[in-house]
């Protein structure tokens, strides 16, 4: 059994049920998160310009809300969690490390706590898994 095998064999093991709660709830804010940047997409693009990169800033805005978007909705309905939080890691490590840095670190800053929290929590469900309150759940009971 390899490591990967491993972890996701505890990560099984060790969660209890209120953590799908919490992985629901997860999912439902990262999607609304999409929801409003795709409203207000002018905003992001200046947060974009604001961290001085040099990258085609459109796809970088496409990848957040698709990555949000469809993300939201695979963790909140526990089905393929971990590739689901897998591509939303790079969207929070940025928005932690490039995007709120730039507004200052500062207990003010509600933008960078909110940021800090999500993926800690992304970081928690890439452990344990989507949980017994999931369609990867329901699925692998179905197939044994």
């Amino acid at each position: 059994m390899n490591v990967i095998e491993r972890i996701e064999h505890w990560g099984d093991a060790h969660h209890p049920r209120w953590l799908d709660v919490l992985r629901i709830a997860l999912g439902i804010l990262i999607f609304l998160k999409g929801v409003t940047f795709l409203s207000d997409t002018e905003s992001l693009r200046r947060l974009i310009e604001m961290t001085h990169i040099q990258i085609y800033t459109w796809g970088v805005i496409h990848y957040i809300a698709f990555a949000h978007l469809v993300g939201g909705i695979l963790i909140a309905l526990g089905l393929l969690t971990r590739v689901a939080i897998a591509f939303q890691l790079p969207v929070l490590i940025g928005a932690v490390f490039l995007v709120n840095i730039t507004s200052g670190l500062s207990f003010l800053n509600s933008e960078l706590w909110i940021s800090v929290l999500v993926l800690a929590l992304l970081m928690v469900f890439f452990v344990t898994g989507s949980g017994p309150y999931s369609l990867d759940h329901q699925m692998r009971g179905r197939r044994g």
